[in-house]
């Protein structure tokens, strides 16, 4: 592949990532890096410090995408003829690269997004787990061979690549979710285009480096930069791209189903939560305290599977409100570089003002504010897009900030008199991402497993923390039925085709024989 010779400064070449160094980007179209057609750039900026611009990006148009989709479709003709074991072992060199670089990955990735430099580095640890795993399935592609109720007859099941993969990806996590994509698509034979979220670029760019560097062939990895409308919606309506993945909100989910109806692509989509944690009265109420603290506030609440609500028994309810509204108002808020953060900034300032519409929501509804609720702009922290850990109490299950994802740092505390209630109130969202039950009882965790609606249940943990060996996704709204992570990430990324081969010699019916 050509080298990316307008881009002055790699991670390879020993930069600290912490330095504030500005850095020209582009997108890699048929293993060519190249400006945008449009001629346009934009900026990304640190969202702790508006002046520490980490680099400009190619504000791309169709053109682009048309350019990098024709690419990818000419190299699937070779790419899908590589034996998967060596495709596979494109994806084990780049988690190589990926472990030897993680430090400074990470760092440019809090500079971009925010989280603390603890997340973010779990960030990168997580494609280079999807790396591992995913580069162990190239020899473990499974089809099935099964007995034939004629004699004299073979019959098995293979999986096939479907083609040009079109992948979108979010701002919350803009390593790891890209690697969830992009190395089982490569692995299961197909070539991609990826168009990262415009917030937060740089770090799938530096993925798609680590795969060139990697080795993998010109055209089978394209990166195009740009936003929603210009390069999103280009992808998902290209006759040519066989596959959309996508991860984001509900609504935008729904648009694309929409438009990739017309052409009968294969649509893969994760989408929004409204993640509860239960807390029984028999909870370890110390531990229960932890968990929602890191499920609400990690990331400052910008996840999917984020703990928004806190389903709390009534007997327990004054305590565990009392302690969980002390220890977030006493949270350290800063940059994410500095290791004293515990909460670092939104993604942009829309966003602050996006999750502060819904505190003045949930005044507006009745609900009790007892901690937060307001920007955070004391000191450095006037420069960033920063919001206090704001929790409301007294909050009904029926109220817009129970029912809506916010993407942020607000925590809604729903009390229940009964575990039956608690389910139903848990359940009772268009959502069904992930779920906890914080409780000592076997039975009663058994029963949380069975009838909680969501796609993930963690028993004495919090609503975070999924591990790419499992499937990840959710129920009703939260997704289309699709999965990533875990050998089930496989099937949205081939197709089967079955196999008969008839050795009797003579013709055979199948059914109409018997």
């Amino acid at each position: 592949m050509s080298a990316p010779t307008a881009t002055p400064a790699t991670l390879s070449e020993g930069r600290r990532a912490s330095e504030p160094a500005r850095r020209e980007y582009l997108n890699l179209i048929g293993g060519k890096w190249l400006p945008s057609r449009t001629g346009k750039t934009f900026e990304n900026r640190n969202p702790a410090k508006s002046q520490d611009l980490v680099g400009t990006f190619p504000d791309s148009g169709s053109e682009d995408v048309d350019a990098a989709v024709k690419a990818a479709a000419r190299a699937f003709s070779s790419w899908r003829l590589v034996p998967a074991p060596r495709r596979a072992e494109f994806i084990f060199r780049a988690a190589e690269i990926l472990r030897d670089r993680k430090e400074d990955l990470a760092r440019v990735m809090t500079r971009e997004m925010g989280k603390v430099l603890a997340e973010t580095r779990g960030d990168v640890q997580e494609a280079i787990d999807m790396a591992y795993y995913i580069a162990a399935e190239g020899r473990r592609l499974f089809g099935a061979t099964v007995p034939s109720e004629l004699p004299d007859k073979f019959a098995m099941s293979v999986r096939q690549p479907l083609g040009v993969c079109g992948l979108i990806t979010p701002w919350n996590f803009p390593m790891a979710i890209p690697s969830w994509k992009t190395f089982p698509a490569l692995v299961a034979g197909n070539t991609v285009v990826l168009k990262p979220a415009s917030d937060t670029p740089a770090s799938a760019h530096h993925l798609i480096e680590v795969l060139v560097e990697a080795g993998v062939p010109e055209g089978v990895v394209n990166i195009v930069h740009g936003g929603g409308s210009t390069v999103g919606t280009p992808i998902v309506m290209h006759p040519d791209v066989k596959m959309i993945s996508f991860t984001g909100s509900s609504d935008v989910g729904k648009v694309i189903a929409e438009r990739s109806a017309k052409t009968l692509k294969r649509v893969s989509l994760e989408l929004g939560g409204k993640n509860a944690q239960i807390v029984m009265e028999d909870a370890d109420l110390d531990l229960a305290l932890e968990g929602v603290l890191w499920g609400a506030f990690g990331t400052t609440g910008q996840r999917c599977t984020a703990t928004s609500r806190l389903i709390v028994m009534r007997e327990v309810h004054d305590e565990m409100v009392r302690r969980l509204a002390d220890r977030a108002s006493k949270l350290r808020l800063g940059d994410g570089l500095d290791p004293a953060t515990e909460v670092g900034p939104l993604v942009n300032r829309a966003q602050r003002e996006r999750v502060h519409s819904y505190t003045e929501i949930g005044k507006a509804e009745g609900a009790k504010l007892v901690a937060g609720g307001a920007s955070a702009t004391e000191g450095a922290l006037g420069d960033g897009a920063f919001y206090k850990p704001t929790i409301f109490d007294q909050v009904k299950p029926s109220m817009r900030i129970a029912q809506e994802e916010i993407f942020g740092p607000v925590l809604s505390v729903i009390t229940v008199s009964s575990m039956e209630e608690a389910i139903q109130v848990l359940n009772g969202t268009p959502f069904g991402l992930s779920s906890s039950i914080y409780t000592r009882d076997v039975n009663r965790a058994m029963r949380a497993i069975r009838d909680i609606e969501a796609g993930i249940t963690y028993v004495n943990g919090p609503t975070i923390g999924a591990e790419v060996q499992l499937p990840f996704g959710g129920v009703k709204e939260t997704g289309n039925g699709h999965r990533e992570g875990g050998p089930t990430v496989i099937d949205a990324f081939t197709e089967w085709k079955s196999v008969y081969i008839d050795y009797s010699g003579r013709l055979q019916k199948a059914q109409i024989d018997r």
